[in-house]
């Protein structure tokens, strides 16, 4: 797909918002899925972990809830992300009103992935998140994953470098089509997808209308919305919406549209009535962003997690403009950055 001249995100009425993503775009949903509780309906998580893992320390991110860092040894084992503080955090958050009501949550759909070869998210942390799930969430709500002997990457059943690969575009031909898994789990039963040509149509998106600069907030100029026959007409009404987060190094730099058009949603979305949003990640080099992750340790906002923060609340506006609903501003009381009952 040759990338597009970019246009204004259309208005729609689309309904039962579901997220997912992969790595550091698997951290962001969930981030994203805790904040919004009361809008997200579900998630599909692939190598991510619990909701603040990071604490808003690089160390943390790169050390406890993944093995990305060379100058450091890879601390992840199980418990090592530490659940009940996270567990602390996000109802200290919930109760100043800077995440939704941690109620919502018993009612989402939660599907999750960990491949057994996975070395830079590893298997505990993934066990961890599951902990952290369970605490708000029952366990025939959550499936989980964790017997394909996958490396890092997007799992499909179509394209991608062998499943053990650990390299760019991260999205490997495994034999199992994790999309289309994670969307039925969410929805519930869906038609088969399509297996010919794709019948929707991509639109290319101006992000600078839902965040000001984006490029200074390690967020790309360009966002991609990917519509399906069905969808087309009507604003969507009587379609679903789910927002796809790419993982660290698949932004439109790196690998050019390839994860919009390959991860394997599209094939569902036409036959489905889903609607697909790929809100696009950029670096910022040399630091603090490089390899155009998500920002789930603090590389752009110490709010980060919350619903104020910018890359989330960027997000957030573009799900309101696809479903019909007017942006509100948050209000919410200063949250201090310390550990709760520490704080001096």
């Amino acid at each position: 797909m040759v990338r597009a001249q970019t246009v204004s995100l259309p208005a729609m009425n689309t309904t039962q918002v579901s997220v997912s993503g992969l790595s550091s775009g698997a951290f962001m949903a969930v981030q994203f899925e805790v904040a919004f509780s009361s809008v997200v309906t579900g998630a599909g998580i692939i190598a991510g972990g619990p909701y603040f893992c990071s604490q808003g320390s690089v160390f943390t991110a790169t050390t406890s809830c993944s093995c990305t860092t060379e100058l450091f040894s890879c601390r992840v084992r199980q418990g090592s992300t530490h659940v009940p503080d996270l567990i602390a955090f996000t109802d200290w958050f919930a109760e100043g009103g800077s995440i939704d009501p941690t109620s919502a949550l018993a009612a989402h759909k939660i599907w999750m992935f960990s491949g057994s070869a996975d070395s830079v998210v590893p298997q505990p942390v993934m066990h961890d998140l599951y902990a952290y799930l369970r605490h708000y969430v029952d366990a025939n709500r959550i499936s989980y994953t964790r017997d394909l002997e996958a490396e890092h990457a997007m799992p499909t059943d179509r394209y991608g470098s062998s499943c053990k690969t650990l390299g760019s575009p991260y999205i490997n031909n495994c034999g199992y089509d994790a999309a289309g898994e994670l969307l039925k789990w969410i929805y519930g039963p869906l038609f088969p997808r399509n297996t010919g040509n794709r019948s929707g149509r991509f639109i290319a998106f101006d992000q600078s209308e839902f965040i000001p600069l984006p490029g200074w907030h390690g967020m790309a100029d360009t966002g991609y919305l990917y519509v399906p026959p069905a969808c087309d007409t009507d604003a969507g009404a009587g379609c679903r919406l789910h927002v796809a987060f790419h993982g660290c190094l698949q932004d439109l730099d790196d690998i050019g549209t390839t994860f919009i058009e390959r991860a394997g949603y599209n094939a569902w979305a036409d036959t489905n009535k889903i609607v697909i949003l790929y809100p696009q990640a950029t670096a910022i080099f040399p630091y603090p962003n490089p390899n155009a992750c998500w920002d789930w340790f603090a590389y752009d906002d110490t709010r980060y997690a919350q619903k104020n923060g910018h890359q989330m609340a960027a997000v957030k506006r573009m799900v309101d403009r696809l479903t019909g609903v007017s942006p509100v501003t948050v209000l919410v009381r200063e949250v201090p950055r310390c550990r709760p009952g520490r704080c001096t």
